[in-house]
């Protein structure tokens, strides 16, 4: 039996395969045959915009001989993506497989619709005549171009932000849970001035906020002008009409895009790299925590909660591994690398034309696809997992030299507002405690020994790893300004 006999197809890609359920709702907004419903929809907006002009109810046509559509005429154009269905999909295929282009597959598919709507309307109906009122004046560029920041824009808002935002939602609940819950800071692996685990968290949270702004203020943008950008076919066979208003209009007022007036062929794309610029940004700082809350785990600091029926190993049956955040990882590289190539490919293209673009935007999918997954792995690891509040104690009372910090800060202080016995505070506290355990009685027994004045002496005292975590309650607050 090969493989590739199999029926229906097998798929070659996790996100079509393994992940599908996961990655399935950008299907809607970035697979081949959304695209091509999405250019039907372009082609079809573009005729009734040059029809009805900029609202569908007072405009006036754009092209002499076409008279605004009726009603009737206008739900009989939007049908046709609102019908493209897996007949459809099939029957467009079998344009394509003799047209060997895309967009022109579509544009002959709307055709066969144009040359049927008699038998849906009646014979008074003028679209029947209207078949070169198809792609009018377009080069394939205007509707892919367009077509794609419409998936693109739908995908990021309705599939990929929420999913985010599921997860920021997630750490914004656990910061604000623990915020004032304490535990031993590593820096360069090693014990710290402690933190809490709220505090740790927020920084997340404050990181994809500002991320969330900039997705929030993102442009899309999209052009209709013509082979190389001049509009050069439409004032030659048109030129009493305002092209330049036309073609504003249409991008921006019928299609809620941001209009680009100045193109070669293709819209170029520096939208595109910004958009997955900031994702892949959001990528490496997902990465980030996923990595931090791997090591959590691996420390004690944060316990999973096993799954009934899951195996952690197939040989070491005590293991519950932390497998949704190496997945999330894993799937944050792909994607990331996927970005990062997209970001630094569509931005160029030989003079006013090549197709390297074309072939490079259909991996968008892919890029979006790896990211999902990543955040749905996140999503699942983050309600997994608890705080072991008693490994948290027990770092803390072991790490007693991380009073040191505060110690030898208080001293400076004293020597700065003249008192005697303060000199050489950093060296002092280092000889007492670099490279060693110190016990509470250390800390204590050094504390007597500085001449500091009562107040002072009663707050160090008072002082443990556990309460000694500053203002990173308060702060963690700060986490959603």
């Amino acid at each position: 039996m090969r493989l590739t006999d199999i029926k229906p197809e097998l798929a070659l890609s996790p996100l079509d395969g393994r992940y599908s359920r996961q990655t399935a709702p950008l299907v809607e907004y970035l697979s081949e045959a959304a695209l091509n419903r999405q250019r039907i929809v372009v082609e079809v907006e573009w005729m009734i915009h040059l029809a009805n002009g900029s609202h569908d109810d007072d405009g006036q046509s754009s092209i002499p001989g076409v008279q605004p559509f009726s009603q009737e005429e206008l739900d009989y154009l939007r049908k046709i993506p609102e019908d493209f269905g897996s007949d459809q999909i099939a029957e467009l295929a079998e344009i394509e497989a003799v047209t060997h282009h895309d967009v022109k597959a579509v544009e002959y598919f709307i055709d066969r619709r144009m040359e049927a709507a008699a038998d849906a309307l009646g014979t008074q109906t003028q679209l029947t005549r209207l078949k070169p009122l198809v792609h009018f004046a377009c080069t394939s560029e205007d509707i892919n171009n367009l077509s794609y920041a419409l998936c693109i824009k739908q995908a990021v808002e309705k599939v990929w932000i929420p999913q985010f935002r599921e997860v920021v939602k997630l750490l914004d609940t656990a910061a604000q849970k623990f915020a004032n819950l304490p535990m031993l800071s590593l820096t360069h692996g090693q014990p710290a001035t402690p933190t809490t685990l709220g505090k740790e968290l927020a920084v997340y949270v404050y990181r994809f906020n500002r991320q969330l702004r900039i997705l929030n203020n993102q442009e899309y943008l999209g052009k209709i002008n013509g082979a190389t950008g001049t509009f050069g076919a439409h004032t030659q066979a048109l030129p009493q009409v305002d092209w330049l208003s036309v073609s504003r209009n249409f991008v921006t007022v019928r299609l809620g895009l941001t209009w680009n007036p100045l193109t070669t062929q293709i819209e170029s794309h520096d939208w595109q790299a910004e958009l997955y610029s900031t994702i892949s940004h959001i990528n490496h700082i997902l990465h980030n925590l996923a990595v931090d809350v791997w090591m959590y785990i691996s420390r004690g600091v944060f316990a999973q909660v096993p799954v009934k029926g899951a195996t952690g190993s197939s040989t070491m049956p005590h293991k519950v591994n932390p497998i949704r955040f190496e997945n999330a990882e894993a799937n944050l590289e792909l994607s990331s690398a996927l970005f990062d190539c997209l970001s630094a490919t569509l931005t160029e293209t030989r003079w006013q034309r090549d197709l390297t673009d074309s072939t490079t935007q259909r991996n968008i999918g892919s890029a979006f696809g790896y990211s999902l997954l990543a955040l749905d792995n996140l999503a699942g690891g983050l309600n997994s997992i608890h705080p072991n509040t008693e490994v948290m104690a027990q770092e803390l009372d072991s790490n007693w030299e991380v009073l040191g910090e505060p110690i030898q800060t208080a001293m400076r202080a004293g020597a700065l507002a003249g008192r005697e016995g303060m000199d050489n505070p950093y060296e002092r506290v280092k000889e007492l405690m670099r490279g060693k355990k110190i016990s509470h009685s250390d800390v204590e027994d050094f504390i007597s020994s500085i001449n500091f004045d009562d107040q002072t002496a009663r707050r160090l005292s008072a002082l443990t790893p556990a309460s000694y975590t500053g203002l990173a309650e308060e702060i963690s607050s700060l986490r959603n300004a």
